[in-house]
């Protein structure tokens, strides 16, 4: 399997969240059509010095250009964030 190296630009910003698609998040303010505390799935993830998701919500609704601002982790996808974060 091939391995690319990190873009020059690609530094992550303090207190990026480090979603993968799959995992669970909630929304913390409310946006287009999606109250605050709804429960959504990451569907995709991409960016290299501003890491954005794009999200499906419960409501069916789905948004992109989602970060941190937006969007928290949730369940197990919280859980493993915390265990990373108290890493070395």
């Amino acid at each position: 399997m091939t391995f690319w190296k990190p873009h020059a630009l690609a530094k992550p910003h303090a207190n990026q969240l480090e979603l993968r698609m799959g995992d669970r998040v909630t929304a913390t303010t409310d946006l287009h059509q999606v109250p605050a505390g709804t429960a959504g799935k990451v569907i995709l993830a991409n960016g290299f010095n501003w890491q954005r998701y794009r999200v499906l919500f419960a409501n069916g609704e789905e948004l992109g250009d989602l970060d941190r601002r937006h969007i928290a982790p949730a369940g197990k996808t919280a859980k493993r964030l915390e265990k990373a974060a108290k890493r070395p």
